[in-house]
């Protein structure tokens, strides 16, 4: 179990790595740079995920491994910017990726360190949003997160299937690709076809003044 959820996270930490490095180098940011957002997007939620259930230091501040897999995504990234950009929305799809991936496996982290069912699908939630909301406020972007997409909602569904998945005694392997599949598919719906969450209502002076 702990070689399968390491595994999980070697992939989201390339996918995350991936859309912080494109959304760096779409904003004309130097290497430096690059690979900053590309480590930041990739590690953030996994340090979290640790921290929060007492796993110090955490898994990617003592295994070399994340370090270089955010390192190789941004080199990449940095020196075939054009060729990754050609993929339609290229930032948004490799978010998703990695959204579903870290969603699902900081749930099933969360619930091999003895967290209960609910608050392993909220932590396995966090992990998934807290990489990409780190790397928007460092692009002074509103983060993703806050907008009415569907984002948290997409994490926590994958993770819910997770935890659902382990409560049953389900095969992990099967639980896994399950939560994955529904978060990503709950995203790109967002992003392709415009899925969202209800947004607030405006006020009628509000209107008023748009309207003058």
């Amino acid at each position: 179990m702990q070689l399968f959820i390491t595994a999980l996270d070697f992939i989201g930490t390339f996918v995350f790595a991936l859309s912080g490095a494109v959304a760096a180098a779409r904003r004309g940011l130097d290497l430096f740079g690059v690979l900053v957002l590309g480590i930041v997007a990739a590690t953030t939620g996994g340090i979290l995920r640790d921290v929060l259930i007492g796993v110090i230091p955490p898994a990617s501040l003592v295994d070399w491994r994340y370090f270089a897999i955010s390192l190789v995504a941004g080199v990449l990234t940095f020196f075939w910017v054009g060729v990754i950009d050609r993929l339609r929305r290229p930032v948004q799809l490799f978010d998703a990726a990695g959204l579903a991936v870290f969603a699902v496996s900081g749930a099933q982290k969360a619930l091999a360190f003895g967290l209960e069912p609910a608050m392993a699908a909220l932590l396995g939630m966090l992990t998934g949003i807290a990489g990409g909301m780190a790397r928007d406020i460092m692009l002074n972007e509103i983060p993703t997160v806050l907008r009415a997409e569907l984002y948290a909602v997409a994490a926590l569904a994958g993770a819910g299937v997770a935890v659902v998945g382990e409560l049953l005694q389900m095969p992990t392997t099967a639980t896994t690709l399950a939560g994955v599949v529904l978060c990503l598919a709950l995203r790109l719906g967002s992003i392709y076809l415009g899925w969202q969450l209800p947004r607030a209502a405006e006020s009628k002076s509000a209107n008023d003044r748009e309207s003058r």
